[in-house]
Order: C-alpha cells, then structure tokens, then sequence
C-alpha cells in the first residue's frame, strides 16, 4: 500500500525533500520515477539523480521561465511535456512517484488535471506518491498521509542574495 505524500508552502527545501525521499527510497532497492515539471533549466541535483540506478528522471525540454512570462503557445508546449511525463509515471509500474511543483502545473492548468487526480489516487493501492509545490488544492491535502508546510522564515533573496549554485540550484 503505498501513501500521499504532500510538501508545499512558500518556504526553500520542498524538492530538496522530495529528492531526499527519492534517494532514501532508491537506496532500498525501490524504482523511483521523479518528474520534474515547470523546470528546463540545468540544476547541480541532476548529475547525481541521473547517475543512480534505480532513478528515473524527466524534466521539461527547456527552460520557459515563470507561467505569467509565457506566451500562449509556450502554455501549451509545456502542459504537452507535463502530460507526457504524467503518462510516463502512471503507464509504467514504480513503487514511488515524485511529481515535482505539482501544484503550480496544477493550479495553472497546465496538465490534465483530471488525469493526473485519477491517476495520483488509484496509483497509491501500490505506489508510494510525493507531490510539490506552492497552494496545493484541498483535494490533495484531504488525502495526503504525509503534509509538510514549509515555511519561509528568512531568506537570502531578501538581501538582494541572487540564487547560489550548490543551495538553490
């Protein structure tokens, strides 16, 4: 039986703990499939993901940039690349499913969402599933067995601190 995994709020570490999940899960012999959706730009955690076995990891073609800075028909080339790796998560058999930023693919419309809701709750009879990201809707938090909020206290940004190799990407 698998369980639902939720890690959102405003605050810095919710992938870096969905990828703590992956790598503590993959580390037991479990296959993990990790999409990465909203995110094209090249981070320092892809050179290790990509070298674990039991890993499998997909990501967007390329970088877009924020969903208010993109065109119509960038919308739309990135909701092809969400389903896309939807399907690849639910059509093959994993024991744990990590839909990175989730929920702002999710709340933009950016995927199937009726798919993706079907798929997320019929796949927990055997798949463990982990989703992220910022305002996740009731739904999810209704049947989540794990919640994590975390919560931005303090953070760099707000001293003009740009994004650091290594912490933030």
């Amino acid at each position: 039986m698998g369980m639902l995994h939720v890690y959102c709020g405003n605050g810095k570490g919710k992938t870096t703990a969905a990828i703590g999940l992956a790598v503590r899960a993959a580390g037991a012999g479990m296959s993990v499939f990790i999409a990465q959706l909203m995110k094209g730009s090249d981070t320092s955690e892809l050179v290790i993901l990509k070298s674990i076995e039991n890993i499998t990891l997909m990501r967007c073609e390329k970088d877009l940039g924020f969903v208010k800075s993109m065109t119509q028909a960038e919308k739309e080339q990135m909701k092809i690349w969400h389903d896309n790796m939807l399907h690849e998560a639910f059509e093959k058999s994993f024991d744990m499913v990590i839909l990175d930023e989730f929920f702002s693919a999710y709340n933009y419309g950016l995927m199937d969402k009726e798919y993706a809701e079907e798929r997320i709750f019929s796949s927990l009879d055997n798949s463990e599933i982990a989703l992220t990201g910022r305002g996740p809707d009731e739904k999810f938090l209704k049947r989540a067995d794990y919640v994590s909020e975390i919560l931005a206290v303090r953070h760099p940004f707000e001293k003009g601190i740009r994004a650091r190799k290594g912490i933030e990407f």
